[in-house]
């Protein structure tokens, strides 16, 4: 794979924009990677940038929180993998202008296992058109390491891994790095592995400690990203309620400003 850090050689300003595109994986359910991305948009419209959320699950997730339900689409991820343009998917959130949304459906699933040439680079050859036009693309993908997750990977330019720090919330990191690399070999050679977020972390747990430094041991220091996601009520709220962690104003500060605080690394890596 190669390094995180790009070696400095000339990219073309298709590579350049391809680079904003962010996939977001684990092939745990339940660690949170639909409360990472979306809290991650919520910060990018606060500082006033513009994103496009990329729903890759078939539970839909990302699609009903910010205010689309995904038995009503009609042209899904589902059908931009079917070859559909991205643009007759994409719709505006009922979060606002600043975050858009390519929504998924149920029918999603029946993608899962891939068919037909080049079935891997689908969405990337969908978003190519689209991604100039946005800040940032944040793709989230499913709990598997299936056809779906391989687009994902393929049409990113970084893959962050989400990870709760308990017993179960780590198992599995070493697959999720071999399916980066086999992305990055078949499909994508772009494809860097930016780091890893750590989210669902309790004020006081003696266990989540022990298991965060087994991550460390396991990726290295430097590869988990700061602050980690402090576990709050508020980020359930927000996720029932449909909203933004940052509409909840003074009430979610700790949380807003711990995703305002990963927006800005965000921001550095793709740039």
């Amino acid at each position: 794979m190669r390094p995180i850090e790009d070696g400095g050689h000339h990219r073309s300003w298709q590579h350049e924009v391809m680079g904003r595109t962010v996939s977001f994986v684990n092939q745990k359910g339940g660690v949170g990677k639909t409360t990472v991305t979306l809290g991650l948009a919520s910060a990018a419209a606060h500082a006033g940038h513009r994103v496009l959320v990329v729903d890759l699950d078939p539970q839909g997730g990302s699609t009903w929180v910010l205010g689309i339900d995904p038995v009503d689409v009609e042209v899904s991820s589902a059908e931009v993998l079917g070859r559909a343009p991205a643009s007759k998917a994409i719709v505006t959130s009922a979060w606002g202008e600043f975050v858009d949304v390519l929504p998924a459906a149920t029918r999603l699933q029946d993608r899962e296992h891939g068919s037909g040439k080049d079935s891997g680079k689908r969405l990337r050859a969908a978003l190519e058109s689209v991604v100039g036009n946005y800040d940032a693309v944040l793709i989230d993908c499913p709990p598997s390491l299936g056809n779906l997750t391989t687009n994902g990977l393929a049409a990113a330019n970084h893959a962050i891994i989400v990870v709760e720090p308990s017993a179960l919330g780590l198992r599995g990191i070493g697959a999720i790095a071999d399916v980066v690399d086999e992305v990055w070999d078949a499909e994508n050679p772009e494809l860097e592995l930016a780091g890893v977020i750590v989210n669902k972390v309790p004020g006081i747990s003696g266990e989540a400690d022990r298991r965060y430094e087994e991550l460390t041991e396991a990726v290295g220091r430097k590869a988990i990203w700061q602050p980690v996601i402090p576990q709050r009520v508020i980020l359930n709220q927000a996720i029932g309620d449909r909203r933004s962690i940052h509409s909840f104003g003074a009430r979610s500060a700790e949380v807003s400003g711990a995703f305002d605080q990963l927006w800005r690394k965000l921001r550095r890596v793709i740039k």
